[in-house]
């Protein structure tokens, strides 16, 4: 019996050493179309969303003011960590404080951890003390998916001529430790201290890290 294969008879019987049959796809399209990637140094993407009060929030709305986006979600246990010790609080209200907007913005999908009404994320708030300037739902993922937000938290920060600054971590320490906060460098506190300054951010990218953002899946 002769050992050559062509091309066709070697991808045929790969195929069907898989078990899977040749006629099987080899790729699987995604649920979504994956968003254009956000770039640190180009304009960040509009976008309108509600938020908790029922209000249209726009992006637009805050023009010549330095915007914070953050990624949350209250049963993520790397979002405990700094709620619970009052650390994201504290960043909130520093920024807010100095004339910056902070934006949180849920984009867990109904069903899925994280996922609150407006009175619940209200009443979360206000027993959290959060300092956020509002909140904004987006069960669709719209906001999420334009970001190519991943992970709660995920923060981002725009300047005032809508750039974009800042895409990554909170801080240097991946963890749900909440021991872990004093040792860390917290990449946005690092961030806006530059900008205040008026110089280049130093770091302008890092890894997010914590639960990944529970959008809605797919339909069948």
């Amino acid at each position: 019996m002769s050992l050559h294969l062509t091309r066709r008879s070697f991808l045929n019987s790969t195929a069907a050493v898989a078990g899977v049959g040749i006629a099987a796809p080899v790729l699987s399209l995604p649920a979504f179309a994956a968003p254009a990637a956000v770039t640190v140094g180009q304009a960040a993407p509009a976008f309108t969303g509600t938020n908790i009060d029922g209000a249209a929030v726009s992006l637009a709305d805050f023009k010549g003011k330095l915007v914070i986006l953050e990624w949350t979600n209250h049963g993520c246990p790397f979002v405990r960590k700094h709620y619970d010790s009052g650390n994201m609080q504290a960043l909130q209200a520093e920024a807010t404080k100095a004339g910056a907007v902070w934006l949180n913005i849920i984009s867990s999908a109904p069903g899925e951890q994280g996922h609150v009404s407006p009175a619940d994320a209200k009443a979360r708030a206000a027993s959290e003390k959060w300092a956020a300037s509002t909140t904004i739902l987006d069960p669709a993922g719209t906001i999420g998916r334009a970001y190519a937000a991943k992970t709660t938290p995920h923060m981002f920060i725009i300047g005032t001529d809508g750039t974009l600054l800042y895409d990554g971590a909170i801080d240097d320490k991946p963890t749900a430790d909440k021991a872990d906060i004093p040792g860390s460098k917290n990449y946005v506190r690092a961030a806006l201290a530059d900008i205040a300054a008026g110089k280049p951010v130093s770091v302008s990218s890092s890894r997010a890290y914590g639960c990944s953002v529970k959008y809605a899946k797919a339909s069948a």
